[in-house]
Order: C-alpha cells, then sequence, then structure tokens
C-alpha cells in the first residue's frame, strides 16, 4: 500500500512538475513560431529570454511589482526584436549568425548587470502560486490528485497554456495572421497583393522577442523567484528546437513543450530519487531529445518556404 502512495506521488510530482516546467517553452516557442512563419529565423532567443529574465527580476527586486517586472521584460525583449528586425531584415544580414549575436550580447549583457548591479544572487515575492478559494474551507487546489495537476500554478502558466488556442487563433483565423503566413511562404506575391513584407516582418519578430521577454520573467520571477547568470540553460535553443519539432504549429508546439518538459522533470526526479542512474546521462535527456527532433526530416519538410530568405522588393 506504502510502495502504490510512493509511486502515485512520484508519478504526480512529475506530471505537476512537467506543466509547470513547459511555462518559458511555450512563451518562448510560440513567440518564435510567430518569427519563422513570417520567414524570419531568430536564434537569439535565449540572449532575449536571459535578459528578459534580468529585467523583469530587478524590476521586482526594486519594486515588489511582478506585474511591472512583466512588463518590464516584455518591452525589452521587444526592444531586441527590433535590434534583430533591423540587422536582418533591413540589412538582409545572415539571419543564423545575426541570432548567434543576439544571444552573445543577450547573455553577456545580463551577466554584466547582474554582477554591477546586484551581484550575489537574490530573492523576490514573484507570482505566486493560484489556489481557486471560495472559501476558508473550499479551494481547488487541495482536491486530491486533481489539486495539484490543475489548480496550482501561477498566473503565468495558465497564461502560457491560454497562449496556444490564441495564437492558433491570431496564425489562422485573423487577417493578420494570414499575411504573416503569406510573407512567410511567398513574400513577393504577398508584396504583390500590397502586404507590407517588412511591416508584418518587423512586428512579428518583435512579437515573437516581447513574449520571449516573458518566457525569461517566468523563470525569474514565477517558477524561481531568482536570477543567476545563464540561468535559462539552454532552453531557448530548445524552445527553437520545438518550433521544428511542432511543426510551426501552436499545437504541435504545446505537444513538443510538455514532452521535453516532461523529460526534464524526470530527470530532476531521477536525481532526487538518488536512482542508479549516472546524474550526467539524466541531465543529458532533454537536449538529446533535441538533437533527435532537430533530425526529423519530415518536419523539415514542412517549414515556411522563405524561412531565413532576405526579400528585396523589386529584386524578383
Amino acid at each position: 500500500m506504502n510502495e502504490n502512495l510512493t509511486l502515485l506521488a512520484i508519478v504526480l510530482g512529475i506530471i505537476h512538475s512537467g506543466i509547470r516546467l513547459a511555462t518559458p517553452y511555450l512563451y518562448a516557442a510560440i513567440g518564435e513560431t510567430f518569427a519563422q512563419r513570417s520567414g524570419v529565423l531568430n536564434l537569439g532567443v535565449e540572449g532575449i529570454m536571459l535578459m528578459g529574465a534580468f529585467s523583469g527580476f530587478y524590476t521586482v527586486f526594486q519594486t515588489g511589482s511582478p506585474w511591472l517586472g512583466l512588463l518590464v521584460a516584455a518591452f525589452v525583449g521587444m526592444l531586441m526584436g527590433l535590434l534583430m528586425s533591423v540587422v536582418s531584415i533591413t540589412y538582409q544580414a545572415e539571419q543564423g549568425i545575426s541570432g548567434i549575436g543576439l544571444f552573445m550580447f543577450g547573455a553577456g549583457v545580463s551577466s554584466l548587470l547582474f554582477k554591477t548591479m546586484l551581484g550575489t544572487v537574490e530573492g523576490v515575492q514573484g507570482f505566486a502560486p493560484l489556489t481557486f478559494c471560495f472559501s476558508e474551507n473550499f479551494c481547488l487546489a487541495n482536491v486530491p490528485v486533481l489539486g495539484d495537476i490543475f489548480f496550482s500554478y501561477s498566473v503565468l502558466t495558465y497564461g502560457a497554456y491560454v497562449l496556444v488556442p490564441v495564437s492558433w487563433w491570431v496564425l489562422n483565423r485573423t487577417t493578420w495572421g494570414l499575411k504573416i503566413r503569406s510573407v512567410g511562404q511567398n513574400p513577393e506575391a504577398a508584396d504583390s497583393l500590397g502586404v507590407n513584407v517588412t511591416a508584418v516582418r518587423y512586428a512579428s519578430v518583435m512579437l515573437g522577442a516581447a513574449l520571449a521577454g516573458i518566457a525569461g520573467a517566468s523563470l525569474s520571477i514565477s517558477l524561481l523567484n531568482i536570477f543567476q547568470e545563464n540561468m535559462t540553460n539552454g532552453m531557448g535553443f530548445i524552445a527553437v528546437a520545438l518550433v521544428y519539432f511542432g511543426s510551426w504549429k501552436p499545437t504541435g508546439v504545446l505537444l513538443g513543450a510538455l514532452l521535453f518538459s516532461t523529460v526534464n522533470a524526470l530527470q530532476l526526479w531521477v536525481q532526487v530519487l538518488d536512482l542508479n542512474i549516472p546524474s550526467d546521462v539524466a541531465v543529458m535527456l532533454p537536449y538529446l531529445l533535441t538533437i533527435i527532433a532537430l533530425a526529423l526530416p519530415f518536419r523539415r519538410s514542412q517549414q515556411p518556404a522563405a524561412l531565413t530568405k532576405p526579400f528585396a522588393r523589386g529584386e524578383n
């Protein structure tokens, strides 16, 4: 009986952690989906997440307001998206190189700001988990099993999952979504129909970067409530891989994010339970899954036709 209860507790812990840890992946990957559907590959997501994580954390550290921290993180992310847009869209630099440059910029600046403005790891009161209490004696978060799985996350986690159907609707049921998809597939045809390709790509990249900034903030002011150097630990690059894994669709990204976060939660539990598995192997699992996802050829065949291809009016 005790063994069954222990196994149930472990399974619930993995599910709860998987749902929770998917938060930054969802924000960053869905944001990157918008950018890539418009034809721009932004490999600077990791750096944007780090800048969003620091700016959001420092704002909360100074003001005590998580909502203001979230707004600042989104704004900083949007500014970095603007920088990426200028370099890659206006000046038509090779997108992979400019994205790596943006990552290095974000990683370096966030590290420098941390050392000069904080100097040591600090904690803040960020977004607390919601409990859905209807009275002093009844909270949905306290319901056995269901409470842990559905009713014990912060508002940012719920927002990440709400973002999935919202982004699907925007991409597939709105005029702006049609413009994004058209400039990602055939920018010349879109331009001939009066669509401003540059403006659509700028807006898509900046939106994606704002969501990447929120993804970083979800780590520093919601999931962990601290900031430390390189705290994203490759999440931004995994988010880029999730776009490929999910075939450039929000629903596919959701499934991929849950898969990756559950594997990540599993490796954490492997270390906590001190199982007879080398810790290095457990830590390697999410990254191994990333390599496998990028190696799937049928995923790449569904990518937007104009992805990474610059557009200059009148050249074709």
